[in-house]
């Protein structure tokens, strides 16, 4: 009741009226608060299950604005058996706009390869600092919070992006594909480059 008390006194609209837009902004609210990701996880369960009350039970006629499986996750550290002088190494080598946000995203963040190329400029929320990952794993929408470089090295990446069709972020950018999203294996090929030039 704590959590819902405090979500419907902070609204400013009828509960009827809440939208995913919403419940984005009372995260924020949360947030802002210092509150950590599984306190604001467990508010937004609570959430929900007011919705599907409201839905299942009073045949309110509006869609649940708190997804299934709606949630916050933070960024990892990095992996443990990657001492810091590797983690540097790498860095250093990862010259290329594109490729050194793929990579950051994927040591701060802790996304897999398939969640990187599926990222849409959409997704992005660049003053926010975090991304929406549609779809990851058993077919759940998150949010994934990005460290400060993490995002810097995306900022530098979108500048020189090139104008495309398809609003996928990450993109070949040489040959007969340039301008279409980069593949998961694509981005697995720059993964193994990138380890044989350093020496790993």
């Amino acid at each position: 009741m704590t959590s819902l008390r405090g979500f419907l006194l902070w609204l400013d609209r009828p509960i009827e009226q809440v939208t995913s837009r919403t419940i984005s902004q009372y995260i924020d609210r949360l947030m802002s608060r210092r509150l950590k990701p599984k306190t604001i996880n467990c508010h937004l369960q609570r959430i929900r299950e007011f919705y599907h009350y409201l839905i299942q039970e009073e045949g309110l006629p509006i869609p649940n604005p708190v997804k299934s499986g709606y949630s916050l996750r933070t960024p990892k550290p990095l992996a443990k058996h990657l001492r810091d002088q590797q983690v540097d190494l790498l860095l250093e080598t990862l010259k290329a706009p594109r490729d050194r946000a793929i990579f950051m995203l994927m040591l701060r963040s802790g996304l897999r390869v398939s969640e990187v190329a599926n990222i849409t400029l959409g997704d992005i929320d660049l003053r926010g600092q975090r991304l929406l990952i549609r779809d990851a794993k058993w077919a759940k929408d998150r949010l994934v919070y990005i460290s400060d470089d993490a995002t810097k090295a995306l900022i530098d990446y979108l500048k020189i992006r090139p104008p495309s069709k398809t609003d996928k972020a990450f993109l070949n950018q040489k040959g007969p594909f340039g301008g279409q999203p980069l593949s998961i294996r694509g981005i697995q090929k720059r993964m193994e480059y990138y380890t044989k030039k350093d020496g790993a």
